[in-house]
């Protein structure tokens, strides 16, 4: 794609004001403000800290601390962290028809940070804080968990949505190689708080037993967060949008009544939906079926904090007479990611650009994809070993498990590959959501970009859901030990194979919109500065 391409510099947008001051935001700069910039990569890193704080023990939370079921649990995870990504389209629809990515950002994180109040509040040990044990039963405390749970999903919706658009904004003004650039670092600022939260804050709610401080940590970061992303306000460049994008969808979807969009243009003769309106839908339907196809891939991705959490309790967790926490395991994927990601851009992807073989975006997620076919065999090749070695009795925030005498560390290569498919799969997918989407569009298009992911977990939970109820939970029962959890790595591994197969077809007929545009070819687009 060129730096000319209409989708990233129209001279019909409008920028939204983050300040009273009328200079703030002037359209005609040609640098990025690096401090904004870096304010918002910082941003993000706080509220992926916050996020993964989480949900990387959640599981165990609803198992020690509330008296919650193991499968049940995994179904809660699974809920929320569906949820989490079915709300960013909402938010990508405020902030281009209604009130701006910055407005939206800001308003989410004061929702996100009550939510971590009340899940602090279900998670305070009253007797170490106050000197006193108050005669309360679960209810409560689970009445307040679920609520923060939904506060969290609908703040996280709206930053999730508007925080990527607002910082490649920023930068789209040197061209799609710096935007290109921006969502690779911004991934690497996003795994970079995994690691935090899987490693230091985990070993807190896991080993200490403690998971009130261990969900005061997060509510301080995400505080601060917001702190740091509000000081840059007079800084942010954005564009507002002009109207409701849905509106002009289905107006020009039904004008076209199923002949074309070329139709609605000549029904209308131009007045109501010019040739502009009409490409911008045209571009709009266009990237939904990849889309789609990204939506099984998710399902599998799931599982490092479900199925793959479940193993991780039975599996021998101590080394060198001291419990690892078991979402260290996770941060391997986070590890993986914040490797690999250097490594591609400062060697692999200038090394193939100079000789002429640079992959596409589509190219990229479906080579992640097989990378996530790698992983979830690796998960079931190690739980048929794992059960054959049930040993080890051993306790984690209170609960007693029959595990393996099989260590922990067996699961590196499974979060290792699924981190490598990151890297291609959804680093790219970001891009090509932002970068594919019409003007007055990114925002929905990158809201419902995330929302495939959270598509994705809830097809992870229903497919769980079926199987359960076919095999008549001798595939995934409560206790995994005496199931046949293999056979659900290795089902999720021949969807996801078969979902490769079924991208690959879509991704060969796809048009970039520089190839509409220009009439070249992606790979001539690269070669001039994509």
């Amino acid at each position: 794609m060129e730096e000319t391409d209409p989708l990233l510099h129209s001279n019909s947008i409008q920028y939204e004001s983050t300040s009273q001051r009328s200079d703030q935001n002037d359209t005609s700069r040609t640098d990025p403000d690096r401090i904004a910039v870096v304010c918002i990569l910082l941003t993000v890193m706080c509220e992926r800290l916050a996020y993964y704080s989480v949900v990387a023990n959640l599981i165990l939370y609803c198992t020690s601390s509330l008296g919650i079921s193991s499968s049940t649990a995994t179904e809660i995870n699974l809920v929320f962290t569906g949820s989490v990504f079915l709300v960013p389209a909402f938010g990508g629809y405020i902030a281009d028809v209604y009130i701006g990515k910055y407005r939206t950002i800001l308003r989410s994180g004061f929702i996100y940070i009550l939510g971590l109040i009340l899940l602090f509040a279900s998670a305070i040990n009253y007797k170490s804080w106050f000197g006193y044990k108050p005669g309360i039963s679960q209810n409560p405390k689970i009445a307040l968990f679920i609520s923060s749970l939904v506060f969290i999903t609908i703040g996280s919706g709206g930053i999730k949505s508007n925080i990527g658009p607002l910082g490649a904004q920023q930068v789209e003004c040197l061209g799609t190689l710096a935007v290109q650039s921006f969502f690779i670092w911004f991934y690497w600022s996003i795994n970079l708080g995994a690691v935090i939260a899987h490693v230091a804050v985990a070993y807190v709610q896991q080993n200490l037993e403690r998971f009130d401080y261990g969900y005061l940590i997060p509510l301080v970061v995400m505080i601060i967060g917001q702190i740091i992303f509000w000081i840059s306000k007079n800084r942010y460049r954005t564009a507002l949008g002009e109207g409701s994008p849905f509106k002009e969808i289905i107006g020009i979807c039904w004008a076209g009544r199923c002949k074309g969009f070329d139709q609605a243009e000549r029904r209308n003769h131009g007045k109501k939906y010019t040739k502009e309106s009409v490409n911008r839908v045209r571009a709009f339907c266009k990237i939904l079926p990849v889309f789609g196809l990204v939506i099984v891939y998710f399902g599998t991705y799931a599982q490092t904090s479900s199925t793959f959490f479940l193993q991780s309790e039975r599996l021998d967790i101590s080394i060198w007479s001291k419990k690892v926490p078991i979402a260290v395991l996770e941060s391997f994927d986070n590890i993986a990611i914040l490797l690999l990601i250097p490594i591609m851009v400062i060697f692999i992807y200038p090394l193939l650009e100079r000789i002429n073989r640079s992959p596409s975006l589509l190219q990229r997620m479906g080579l992640g994809m097989i990378f996530a076919v790698l992983s979830v065999v690796a998960a079931g090749v190690l739980e048929i070993h794992r059960k054959e070695h049930i040993s080890v009795n051993q306790t984690i925030a209170g609960n007693n498990y029959n595990a393996s005498s099989v260590s922990i560390f067996a699961q590196i290569p499974q979060f290792t590959l699924i981190g490598a498919s990151e890297v291609f799969t959804s680093v790219s997918g970001m891009e090509f959501a932002y970068s594919e989407a019409p003007d007055m569009m990114k925002g929905v298009c990158m809201g419902l970009y995330l929302d495939t992911i959270g598509i994705g977990t809830y097809f992870a939970l229903m497919i769980i859901a079926v199987v359960k109820k076919i095999s008549k939970d001798s595939w995934f029962p409560d206790n995994i030990n005496e199931g046949k959890a293999e056979y659900l790595f290795f089902l999720f591994a021949v969807l996801t194979f078969v979902n490769f197969i079924l991208f690959i077809y879509v991704a060969k007929r796809y048009k970039y919109s520089s190839e509409q545009n220009n009439g070249k070819s992606h790979d001539e687009g690269h070669d001039q500065g994509d």
